[in-house]
């Protein structure tokens, strides 16, 4: 008795209407706010964008690389000019798939693939999606540079007194056979 006596006056507050109404209030809103959609998925509470990893995966195959396909080529040519296929299937040994994916943090993901068809060891046909050239795929995967502007209310004094930003569309050199330039993956932190 004297325990259920302690109790109760120890729980009386949370029992009283006037102190239950606005917890119970409360409750609700912080659980109604779970099911609210307050950022976008890649952001936290729209402020903090997590970290992603940069993720390449495959062979990068453009035009200049797949015009020196034809058919008639061996299998070890093909593997010379292609690299080794990402997918190459026991039950289907005519057929070489090489795949490209990439995924960056502020580039816009890329998915492109390639199908060589064998008969025997030489290659009968192929199919492949719509492949960029060297240029626009080093264009496609490097990040936009931040140039941030300076404000619209400066003086002529005041502007010419900026740092002028560096160039970035400078023309890159045009690959020569198997040199290639491409810009780094990792960001230089």
């Amino acid at each position: 008795m004297l325990i259920s006596m302690t109790c109760r006056s120890l729980l009386n507050p949370f029992l009283n209407r006037s102190v239950l109404a606005p917890v119970a209030a409360l409750s609700l809103l912080a659980l109604s706010a779970c099911s609210t959609r307050l950022s976008s998925p890649e952001t936290l509470f729209g402020i903090i964008q997590p970290y992603q990893i940069d993720v390449v995966q495959g062979n990068v195959v453009t035009q200049e690389v797949m015009a020196q396909i034809q058919p008639g080529l061996g299998r070890n040519q093909v593997r010379e000019i292609l690299g080794s296929p990402l997918l190459a299937d026991p039950f289907h040994a005519d057929r070489w798939d090489y795949v490209f994916t990439i995924h960056r943090q502020g580039v816009p993901k890329q998915q492109r693939s390639v199908t060589v068809f064998f008969k025997g060891d030489v290659v009968e046909r192929f199919d492949a999606d719509k492949l960029p050239s060297e240029h626009e795929f080093v264009a496609s995967i490097d990040k936009p540079a931040d140039i941030k502007k300076p404000p619209a209310n400066l003086t002529e004094a005041q502007l010419a007194a900026l740092p002028v930003p560096a160039k970035t569309d400078e023309v890159r050199k045009a690959p020569q056979g198997a040199v290639r330039e491409y810009p780094p993956l990792e960001s230089g932190r």
